[in-house]
């Protein structure tokens, strides 16, 4: 009877920390609202980082790109439309062209238009 009524509360635990991950993934259409390079590349981090920002979902998202990873900057024109994908705190931005890119949500601001 202990190890089942354990089982219970470790299954409903593992449900309730999983569903606000599921509940936070969002994807849409946007326009790229600014890119911008952010640190300096050096032994350890071998590639030029990325701060790419766009609205979706009533927000205004900054993602950073991985410096481990290539991105060419002007694969992402600023003004242009793009797809996204958030989840959590990661997010996947891809042009029309098919150039795609994962970045890390390191801001979430109030959209303007929805003060």
């Amino acid at each position: 009877m202990r190890k089942a009524s354990n089982a219970a509360i470790l299954g409903l635990a593992t449900l309730l920390t999983t569903l606000p991950t599921a509940a936070s993934k969002t994807d849409g259409a946007t326009r790229a609202k600014a890119g911008q390079p952010t640190g300096t590349p050096d032994k350890e981090h071998k590639h030029q980082a990325y701060d790419l920002s766009f609205q979706a979902s009533g927000k205004l998202y900054t993602c950073r790109t991985d410096p481990q990873k290539s991105m060419n900057a002007t694969d992402f024109v600023v003004g242009t439309d793009m797809k996204y994908q958030v989840n959590g705190n990661k997010a996947k931005l891809k042009t029309p062209q098919g150039k795609e890119v994962e970045c890390k949500i390191v801001r979430v601001e109030a959209s303007p238009s929805t003060q």
